[in-house]
C-alpha cells in the first residue's frame, strides 16, 4: 500500500495569487460557525457535515485548500482528506490571521 498524499504549505500570497488566476480550487474553512462570522476569505465554504460529504464526492485529483486560524486545525483536516486519497491537498500556512497581515487588511484579526 503506498502512503498518503502528503499536504504542502501555501503561503497567503501563493493563495491570492491562485485564486487572481482563476486556478480551479476547493477553499474549506474549518474553524467554527463563531469564528467564520468575524472573519472570512471571499469564496470558503465553512467544513461542516454536509460540505465533508461533498468533498468526498469530488475527484481525488481536485486541488483542495483548508485553512483555519492559524493553521493547525486545517493541517488536521488536510492530513484526513489527503488519507483518504485526495493527492493535490494544500494547507494554508498561518491561518486567515496571515492572511490578513500579508493580503488583506480589511479581514479583522481575533484571538
Amino acid at each position: 500500500m503506498t502512503a498518503p498524499a502528503q499536504v504542502r504549505q501555501l503561503t497567503p500570497r501563493e493563495l491570492q495569487g491562485r485564486l487572481q488566476g482563476g486556478e480551479q480550487l476547493e477553499l474549506f474553512d474549518v474553524r467554527t460557525p463563531e469564528e467564520h462570522a468575524i472573519a472570512r476569505i471571499e469564496g470558503a465554504r465553512l467544513l461542516d457535515a454536509e460540505v465533508a460529504a461533498y468533498i468526498g464526492t469530488l475527484p481525488r485529483d481536485t486541488l483542495l485548500v483548508f485553512h483555519c486560524h492559524h493553521g493547525i486545525r486545517s493541517q488536521a483536516a488536510a492530513e484526513y482528506f489527503a488519507a483518504r486519497g485526495f493527492t493535490n491537498v494544500w494547507n494554508l500556512a498561518g491561518g486567515i490571521d496571515a492572511w490578513s497581515v500579508e493580503v488583506d487588511s480589511r479581514v479583522r484579526r481575533y484571538q
